[in-house]
């Protein structure tokens, strides 16, 4: 019963997301939620708080990522629930054509219903080619000035 409400949650959390609202997957996270996505890629990070988690979901959403649970165990006790998703994710040109695609895991903790901290786990080879491709549509770029701007409006605080 937990894991099919959980997979009720995140479907629809998920195809929210797909239609370019994060706003409901950020009202299930922490305030001081730990997010990691393991790599070496653009998309790889290692933040606390709901504020830098909101960022990274929205370019997840200015970029066009779909995202699908394919399968969404939850178990243990309300004030300790282990979560693990399996799913795909993939991003289409404007044209249709496959531009990315990948499988991923997620793995976190709730608590009473709220996420306190999961990490993210692709193919980072497959991760690789969607820099590629968000290079070559010039997103990448975009990103990169967004990150040096916000690092250096931290510096001048």
């Amino acid at each position: 019963m937990q894991s099919w409400l959980a997979k009720k949650i995140l479907a629809r959390n998920m195809a929210r997301l797909r239609a370019g609202d994060y706003r409901p997957q950020l009202r299930l996270v922490a305030e001081d939620v730990r997010f990691r996505f393991p790599g070496t890629g653009s998309w790889a990070t290692e933040l606390q708080g709901k504020q830098d988690l909101e960022r990274w979901l929205q370019r997840f959403v200015r970029v066009g990522l779909q995202i699908f649970p394919d399968e969404v165990v939850a178990k243990g006790p309300p004030w300790d629930t282990t979560l693990c998703v399996r799913g795909t994710i993939h991003l289409e040109t404007p044209a249709g054509e496959t531009a990315y695609e990948n499988r991923y895991v997620i793995w976190g903790r709730m608590s009473w219903g709220i996420l306190r901290e999961y990490e993210v786990y692709e193919d980072t080879q497959k991760s690789t080619a969607l820099d590629e491709h968000l290079a070559a549509v010039g997103e990448l770029d975009s990103q990169r000035r967004q990150s040096q701007l916000a690092v250096s409006g931290m510096t001048h605080h």
